[in-house]
């Protein structure tokens, strides 16, 4: 009897594997879902081995463009980071993958969505968030929540026990003991060893950025240009050759590969869980590094001073908490969203950048249409823009609140101290 169809995010890896052959077990129809959000995968073998244990259907949705214009982008313009390091690479590609997973289980007739999300994650909170806010009807079935799962796969072992008892192909992985979570913008590794947070990772953990002390001896120069905070353009070098990307996929590629040559993006940190635990995450998050870090430096020349403080004081952290959280489809969010295209109608122009061995350098900035930076009204060596006398009463002014504090200080003799 089968109980109805559920549509399970697969990823071909052990657990979901495990997922796919229980939900079997209790009678499900299984469609499984796979989003290629650039992760190296080898897709086909995914599907081979999903049908193999018995799964109704595979679809794999590809999300590469979607992801770069409706979200990346985006997080570029508006200097996404969670807690002053992390540009969020794993949190921006969970409404795509969400939505992409409730289109197919609409379009499959699936009543039900699964996952393989741990219950002490962040992501079990972003997939489901996303899920009820695109179909609020929808069942979630979350087998690392289920005692029934949990308490009969209470570790490692038992999960490749019941693999090799219903002839489920597992890789094994103990000589690289974390877990790992790849798209377009980053990869993640945490967990295993990686649980101490004095251990320092090691070498061949890093996948996909060149190592610092291994990078070129020779620095690489590369140009971003942006309209409306978006980058449009990068330009570089492939040996002697220039070239441009200029699509939106091409060029976050492109980033991404100048990038990671030159060993630019790798973070070791340990952040703060919405679900109120602390994480040590390792990440390489090459593309949005450089792109993140040119835009900022072109908000210096174009910006309006006012609007930028405004932006960064609110936009920018509650943006960035929203997405870490798995609040994206949510009516805050949809309203701190709109506010980032109107802080960025001025931010046009190109940044020119350094990499090397790790590092990423600004050389210099420049806009044809947009540039608020005066040499003459700021020189040390004209006498333009005001007249030297006009400080005089500004700093009058903002004395007077001044004033009256140390004054009081003086009346309670309470002096002021450093």
């Amino acid at each position: 009897m089968v109980n109805g169809k559920v549509c399970l995010a697969y990823s071909g890896g052990l657990d979901t594997s495990v997922i796919l052959a229980w939900l079997l077990e209790q009678g499900y129809e299984v469609v499984a879902f796979m989003a290629n959000v650039g992760q190296e995968e080898d897709f086909a073998a995914a599907e081979e081995k999903a049908l193999k244990i018995g799964a109704s259907k595979f679809v794999c949705v590809d999300c590469r463009e979607e992801f770069v214009k409706d979200v990346l982008f985006p997080a570029v313009q508006v200097n996404a980071v969670y807690e002053d390091v992390y540009l969020l690479g794993t949190s921006l590609a969970r409404p795509v993958i969400a939505k992409a997973q409730i289109d197919v289980a609409e379009r499959e007739g699936c009543f039900a969505v699964s996952h393989g999300c741990t219950g002490k994650g962040n992501d079990q909170i972003r997939f489901e968030l996303g899920f009820y806010a695109l179909k609020p009807d929808v069942k979630v079935i979350a087998p690392w929540r289920e005692p029934e799962f949990f308490n009969r796969f209470a570790g490692r072992n038992d999960l490749l026990e019941y693999a090799s008892v219903k002839g489920i192909p597992v890789a094994q992985t103990k000589a690289k003991p974390w877990s790992t979570d790849e798209n377009q913008a980053h990869i993640s590794y945490e967990a295993g060893i990686l649980e101490d947070p004095d251990v320092t990772p090691p070498k061949d953990m890093w996948k996909l950025i060149t190592d610092p002390e291994d990078a070129p001896d020779v620095p690489e120069d590369v140009t971003v240009v942006f309209e409306r905070g978006i980058p449009v353009k990068i330009v570089y070098k492939e040996g002697q050759v220039v070239k441009e990307a200029v699509e939106p996929l091409d060029i976050f590629l492109t980033a991404s590969k100048v990038a990671r040559r030159n060993g630019v993006g790798r973070i070791d940190i340990v952040e703060n869980r919405y679900i109120n635990l602390k994480s040590r995450g390792c990440y390489e998050q090459a593309p949005l590094t450089l792109l993140r870090r040119a835009h900022v430096d072109l908000e210096g020349l174009t910006l309006d001073k006012e609007v930028r403080h405004l932006r960064d004081q609110f936009v920018t952290p509650t943006y960035s908490r929203l997405l870490y959280n798995g609040s994206y489809f949510t009516p805050e969010c949809e309203y701190v969203r709109a506010m980032i295209p109107p802080s960025q109608n001025t931010v046009n122009g190109q940044v020119r950048l350094r990499l090397y061995k790790g590092n990423l350098v600004v050389l210099g900035r420049s806009s044809s249409t947009e540039n608020l930076y005066d040499a003459s009204e700021s020189s040390m060596d004209e006498l333009t823009g005001f007249e030297p006398t006009d400080t005089s009463g500004f700093i009058a002014i903002q004395a007077i609140r001044v004033k009256k504090y140390g004054q009081s200080k003086i009346d309670r003799n309470e002096p002021l101290t450093l």
